[in-house]
């Protein structure tokens, strides 16, 4: 049961390439840009690289890459794939996904897979712990953190808790087939993670409240005007209002995810000079 794990170099599909091998199953890493021999070349946005990274595999871990998607299903099928699953995201839940380009990337690929004869496995996670990384260089330059919106909630997910969600569904059929919405432990605001960091680094990191056009200034050599709208437009929405926690993580994984707290711990070098 060969194991197709595309985007091997992000965070989530690394969890779980080591995951999976610990557990002694069959994994082919595919990247766009494979860096050693072991991780075999599945560009989502080549589907010249398609055919070559599907023979003979089973499953696929596969995140949101719309572009080709219909071919690279097409493909699946010819090689003979039984189980998609894909990393979403619970954006796709939001009112009006499809004028969301956050969202719409997504659902774009959730709807190839669920109009395919395969069977597909939607992932729909929320707010990634690792998204906190975009604070890591005010923080360790002891410059306060911009925030449009400090009390703007999240569900910080653990990545590794999320490859063990993926790993769980690629290796129990009982599991597969279905959506499931994937929320950390805890909901928190963003000024409450920022608190969480300094405990963590044994600091106070100070926040500077901005407006929305302050902060797409400070972000727009990294993100494009109309992803930064969204972001922007996604934190407002939360402003206030606690994020709904899901029971889905722990049914996969038989415990609660870990919190915010130990991913911080985990993550110091990251925030310290």
């Amino acid at each position: 049961m060969t194991i197709l794990v595309t985007g091997a170099r992000g965070a989530v599909a690394g969890e779980l390439i080591a995951l999976l091998r610990r557990r002694g199953l069959p994994v082919r890493p595919a990247s766009s840009r494979p860096e050693d021999p072991s991780v075999v070349a599945c560009d989502l946005t080549d589907p010249a690289t398609f055919p070559a990274a599907l023979a003979g595999v089973d499953s696929v871990f596969l995140y949101a890459e719309p572009s080709h998607i219909d071919a690279f299903v097409k493909e699946a099928v010819t090689a003979g794939v039984s189980h998609l699953v894909l990393l979403s995201s619970s954006a796709v839940l939001a009112p009006d996904p499809d004028a969301n380009p956050l969202a719409k990337s997504h659902l774009d690929v959730e709807r190839a897979l669920t109009a395919a004869p395969v069977r597909g496995t939607l992932l729909r996670p929320g707010t990634f712990a690792g998204n906190a990384l975009a604070w890591a260089w005010p923080i360790k330059a002891g410059a306060p953190v911009s925030l449009p919106f400090p009390g703007s909630y999240v569900d910080p997910l653990h990545e590794a808790d999320l490859a063990e969600a993926a790993a769980a569904v690629l290796t129990d059929p009982a599991l597969g087939g279905r959506a499931y919405t994937l929320t950390g432990p805890d909901s928190i605001t963003c000024a409450e993670q920022i608190g969480v960091l300094g405990r963590a680094i044994g600091r106070d990191i100070a926040i500077k409240q901005v407006t929305r056009e302050e902060w797409k200034a400070e972000m727009a050599d990294y993100l494009p005007g109309p992803i930064a709208d969204a972001l922007l437009d996604w934190q407002q929405l939360n402003d206030g209002v606690p994020t709904e926690i899901t029971t889905d993580l722990e049914h996969l994984i038989g415990r609660p995810g870990r919190p915010f707290a130990t991913w911080a711990q985990e993550h110091t070098a990251a925030f310290t000079p």
